[in-house]
């Protein structure tokens, strides 16, 4: 259901043409924000906006490549040109495990082999590329004297499970990316926080037959989980919380912890 709890803001997130990404722009928008969603492919971008063409015009899109400096810096310049600020950064774009060996869920392979290539590719989009763009967006934020940063990161046992490098460490590796960037903007009052959804979640990273092995044995989490925590990260009753690490499915317990807090 639309609401106007987040008229007036503007968000951009990353690998938003499926997936949690798609998810967390439908949530946004029906919330009243205008929200940018970029992705590598035109053609997913094009589908995905014609999904989400009923929200009033509250969604843009653009082809961003967060590998690439140069495709980062032109949608800063985008973002300065048609909106003059940005309110929320959502890094969500990932490549995952089935890049390095599609019969992962079923099949795991140790860690020597992996390819060397394999290994660089991942980290380049699901690490380095959160890093570069934050650091692209932080003097926007810096300047404004406000913003919210928030890393798509996924549950401590995919860091620790079995067959799981890369994908498991380029998670680890952005949840400390996150702790940091929290501290180093915190001054500046720009908040950085990580959500993940808590369970493997109905995405492209798990192929088809691999879904089909697994069925009766794990349950897994429509991308509309992420729609709660993403709206109240994006209104102002988040401002001024910093460094939290956000469980989709546990948000109403954490949200009652929080309020006892306070």
């Amino acid at each position: 259901m639309e609401n106007e709890l987040l008229t007036g803001k503007k968000a951009l997130i990353t690998g938003a043409s499926s997936g949690l990404g798609f998810a967390m722009a439908q949530a946004l928008a029906e919330a009243g924000a205008a929200v940018l969603i970029t992705a590598r492919s035109r053609a997913a971008l094009d589908d995905a906006c014609l999904r989400l063409s009923h929200l009033k015009g509250r969604v843009q899109a653009r082809v961003l490549d967060v590998r690439d400096e140069e495709s980062i810096a032109a949608t800063v310049e985008w973002v300065r040109a048609h909106w003059g600020g940005l309110d929320m950064l959502v890094n969500n774009a990932g490549i995952g495990m089935r890049t390095v060996n599609p019969d992962f869920m079923t099949s795991p392979q140790p860690f020597y082999h992996v390819s060397a290539a394999g290994f660089r590719n991942l980290l380049d989009t699901n690490l380095t590329g959160y890093f570069l763009v934050a650091k692209a967006f932080a003097p926007l934020f810096v300047a404004q004297g406000y913003g919210k940063i928030v890393n798509i990161s996924m549950n401590h046992e995919t860091m620790r499970r079995k067959g799981f490098i890369p994908y498991g460490p380029s998670r680890a590796g952005a949840e400390s990316l996150s702790l940091i960037m929290a501290e180093d903007l915190r001054e500046h009052q720009v908040d950085v926080n990580m959500l993940l959804p808590g369970g493997a979640t109905e995405t492209g990273m798990i192929p088809e037959e691999q879904r089909a092995a697994l069925a009766g044995h794990v349950s897994l989490l429509s991308p509309d989980i992420m729609a709660r925590p993403i709206v109240f990260l994006a209104s102002d009753a988040s401002t001024g919380l910093t460094g939290q690490r956000i469980v989709a499915t546990e948000f109403e317990q954490w949200q009652t912890q929080q309020a006892a807090v306070q």
